[in-house]
């Protein structure tokens, strides 16, 4: 959620923190604060509330020397979103940044009290910097002051520290939240990601959970959970692949929503050659006896199409949990069982705890991640990448799709090892999954339709969204989609479902958004349909020409997609949920990409 930079570099260091900071700006954050270490060694700070441009604007009017410093991006966890509870903080000699949450930080804060050590914020990282300080005041140095303090924190937290008098000092630690290192020629560098990095170093060493690092321009000394030193594998990056720019298109949405044929091209044919499905050898479903899929928001809709799919095309019973409740209902599991993570930045904290209360109950946990060097993709028996590219807009549109792609590609493996599917039988399914890219291609076309209607649905307060079968969980997504960029009131809702209360809610103001392709669902999801027009009901009917002729009669309005794509075409139809809520949000004036309160990665609980 937050984002971490530091530089130990060997320039000014304000404007190259502000650049990092800047390709952090996907993450979501309300406040931002850089704090430095001139060659005097003096240690300051600045920070402002709202974008990195007023951050920008206060360090030209009040500029920071330094070739060392830390920098952040704030999402406001504990205390509101102000100017004194933005980060770096500092007590003393040391300034801190954070990501994550301290748990036990008010036992802390009142331990400290004792010693005359009083909070000024409403942080808990504030914390932080007041334990390290007032062990370096009894003495310690700054290295045992923070091994001190991190023995005390309890909570999930990826934390970067600075101390006055040491410009060739800087420690990172880790635990529960990403961090990585960064090496240069007598620069080294600490991120969030390697986004964040990328301008300055294609040379990155992740922190495994419980280490923290000790840089000097050197080089790093890693230390692990229990202290000792220990050894961190450097890669190198693509930093052709980290570049973050729109394109051409006026939001990152609108970029990611057209990238989705290319993408879903690279993942297909990723995992499909031949006419053959390409997966690891480890991956035989044969004895598996249940799926567990699990997700938060958009990737626990992924995993809810995918239900569908293995228990349809491979009679396999399958599990479908929010991330968030899966470890705390103690749900019982099956040593044949098989549970699998869906998460596009692979770091979300609620699945990677989910995952870890699977580790020894399950026969095989899998994480299908757009991040290849995640903490899932690392910690998971086998990570299969959905090849969708850097995804900077927080609501998901690509991602998302390849998420629905590559789980397909295993539910149709599933289904032939399991003998529920013969050759001839795969290899149709295989070309309905093929033609999915070309499909969404002509749905992306549609987009302009989409925009003809956004103004309708920019007055309205409240908007539902109806679908059957598999077509129920991109209903549920189309709605996600519409609050998160909007901020408008939708739900979504099993079509069946509607004469079981939502009916309720159906008026002249109300918009009704109908997914119901020509498939063995259509005629009971237009009946369903009728019932909204029976009453006044505003429908958006979403179907393709076969449908819309058949029940497009009597509608507000339709959007024709193109037939086709089989039990698959759910991938097609997610795109127009996609321009729906991309259009309504340009219409209304919201921040497209950095929707209010929403943050990319979530690695706080």
């Amino acid at each position: 959620m937050c984002g971490i930079v530091g530089i130990l570099g060997n320039h000014q260091v304000g404007p190259q923190l502000i650049e990092a900071l800047r390709r952090l700006e996907y993450r979501g954050y309300d406040s931002a604060g850089i704090a430095t270490i001139d060659d005097e060694g003096r240690l300051d700070r600045r920070r402002e509330v709202g974008k990195l441009v007023n951050l920008s604007d206060a360090l030209v009017l009040n500029p920071l020397e330094g070739r060392t410093g830390i920098g952040h991006t704030r999402w406001a966890t504990h205390g509101a979103a102000t100017q004194g509870n933005a980060h770096p903080h500092r007590h003393g000699p040391v300034a801190v940044v954070h990501n994550g949450i301290i748990e036990n930080f008010r036992d802390l804060r009142a331990e400290l009290a004792e010693h005359g050590i009083v909070a000024q914020t409403e942080t808990d990282t504030e914390t932080v910097a007041l334990l390290t300080g007032h062990h370096m005041a009894q003495g310690m140095d700054p290295v045992a002051a923070v091994r001190a303090t991190l023995s005390r924190l309890h909570g999930a937290f990826a934390l970067a520290f600075l101390f006055e008098g040491q410009g060739d000092l800087m420690i990172g630690a880790r635990k529960g939240s990403p961090l990585a290192v960064g090496h240069g020629n007598g620069e080294m560098f600490l991120g969030s990601d390697a986004i964040a990095l990328a301008p300055f170093t294609d040379r990155i060493s992740y922190l495994e959970d419980g280490d923290h690092v000790v840089l000097t321009r050197a080089g790093a000394q890693f230390f692990d959970a229990e202290g000792r030193q220990t050894s961190r594998e450097t890669a190198r990056i693509d930093v052709g692949a980290t570049a973050i720019d729109k394109g051409g298109y006026r939001h990152f949405m609108a970029k990611e929503i057209a990238q989705q044929p290319v993408v879903l091209g690279d993942a297909l044919s990723h995992y499909i050659k031949d006419g053959r499905i390409v997966l690891p050898d480890s991956l035989d479903f044969s004895a598996v006896d249940r799926i567990t899929l699990v997700g938060c928001g958009t990737a626990y809709y992924a995993a809810y199409v995918a239900k569908y799919w293995f228990e349809r095309l491979a009679g396999l019973p399958c599990d479908v949990d929010v991330a968030s409740e899966f470890r705390y209902r103690e749900p019982p599991l099956s040593p044949s069982s098989w549970a699998i993570f869906v998460s596009q930045s692979g770091e979300t904290a609620d699945t990677l705890a989910a995952l870890h209360y699977c580790k020894d109950k399950v026969a095989k946990t899998l994480g299908v991640v757009n991040v290849g060097t995640s903490a899932i993709a690392r910690e998971a028996d086998i990570a299969l990448p959905i090849l969708a590219g850097i995804e900077v807009g927080v609501a998901s549109t690509k991602a998302f799709t390849c998420q629905l792609a590559v789980l397909a590609v295993l539910a149709l493996k599933a289904a032939r090892d399991r003998g529920m599917m013969d050759d001839t039988t795969l290899a149709a399914h295989l070309d309905d999954l093929n033609a999915i890219p070309g499909l969404v291609s002509q749905a992306v076309a549609a987009g302009e339709d989409c925009r003809l209607l956004a103004n309708w649905l920019a007055e309205a307060q409240d908007v539902l969204f109806l679908g059957r079968g598999a077509l129920f969980p991109i209903a549920l997504e189309g709605a996600l989609k519409l609050k998160e960029i909007s901020y408008i009131h939708a739900e979504g809702y099993a079509s069946g479902e509607l004469k079981h209360g939502p009916i309720a809610l159906i008026d002249r103001n109300v918009p009704v958004v109908v997914l119901a392709p020509s498939d063995p669902l259509f005629e009971k999801t237009v009946s369903n349909m009728q019932e909204v027009l029976a009453r006044h009901g505003q429908v958006l009917l979403v179907s393709d020409a076969k449908g819309v002729e058949a029940a497009g009669e009597g509608t507000r309005a339709v959007l024709t997609m193109p037939a086709g794509g089989g039990v698959f075409a759910p991938i097609v139809y997610a795109v127009p949920m996609q321009f729906l809520a991309y259009h309504t949000a340009v219409a209304k004036g919201t921040d497209v990409d950095q929707p209010r309160n929403l943050a990319k990665s979530v690695t706080v609980e």
